[in-house]
């Protein structure tokens, strides 16, 4: 599943919904939590059952990010699978017991409408939660990991910088993919959305360590991010011999341009040519 940028839309912005669907970007994150001033918070979520099939109308994929809190949460993951959202994003997940927990509440709503499941990407955001990823990974609805970098800083006493960020935001990644689940962020901060330059370094960079996407909270952001973490057209025509000396070899080492060519190497080869 290609989920190379998320965007961020608050669920009470019907301004913002409107044209979320001409963003270009993979997937919708109608956000019930921070982007909602709460006395708005029920607003937005009965807002769900328009706004759901109204971002998602062009392909993209569409996530709610749902309340922490347990006077909240159930709710809006209720809300969120009637009105045929993809997945969950759960915030603030701090234990499998806040999995479980939604999961038998919105499991009984999916059998009643015939719909498929849910699927879950857990936002981590305090240093407990980063130490329990595996655990969230290993839970058979999550389709991926994510972090909230400023409020693992926040909950650290640290600053939100790329190398107070990196360890967390890596370990989280790694458990991602130890678990062979999908891993959206960067290495840093990206709330400064007006530095394009260096969302798209960050994006870059966030690649190479094998992320598959990341969020914003701009549209200006969505074509920085799907450039960001697409395989070049270099690293295509790469690939793509490779493969074919690969083929055409039929051993499990061999010699291209003048370096060693063994099965990792092609195995990064196709996995390139599938993400292009």
């Amino acid at each position: 599943m290609k989920l190379r940028s998320l965007l961020y839309v608050p669920a009470s912005s019907e301004k913002f919904i409107a044209k979320a669907h001409e963003r270009g970007a993979d997937a919708i994150i109608l956000d019930l939590e921070d982007a909602v001033a709460p006395a708005d918070k029920t607003h937005a979520r009965q807002n769900l059952a328009e706004a759901v099939p109204s971002v998602g109308q062009n392909g993209a994929k569409v996530f709610v990010r749902i309340n922490a809190e347990p006077e909240l949460q159930l709710d809006d993951a209720a809300a969120a699978c009637h009105a045929g959202a993809f997945g969950l994003y759960i915030a603030k997940t701090r234990s499998l017991e806040q999995l479980w927990r939604v999961s038998d509440h919105v499991e009984r709503i999916e059998r009643a409408l015939g719909r498929p499941e849910l699927v879950f990407v857990p936002l981590i955001e305090d240093p407990g939660a980063v130490l329990e990823a595996r655990t969230f990974a290993r839970y058979d609805r999550t389709l991926a990991l994510t972090s909230g970098g400023e409020d693992i800083a926040a909950a650290m006493g640290a600053e939100p910088l790329p190398d107070v960020l990196r360890l967390p935001k890596l370990m989280i990644h790694m458990a991602a993919k130890a678990e062979g689940k999908l891993s959206f962020g960067t290495l840093g901060s990206t709330t400064n959305y007006s530095d394009l330059a260096g969302i798209s370094a960050a994006a870059r960079e966030a690649r190479t360590h094998g992320f598959d996407g990341a969020s914003c909270v701009h549209p200006s952001v969505v074509p920085i991010l799907n450039a960001g973490f697409a395989p070049s057209d270099e690293q295509v025509a790469w690939a793509r011999r490779v493969v074919e000396a690969a083929e055409a070899s039929g051993q499990g080492a061999f010699a291209l341009d003048g370096k060693m060519i063994d099965a990792p190497i092609v195995t990064r080869a196709r996995n390139i040519l599938t993400q292009a």
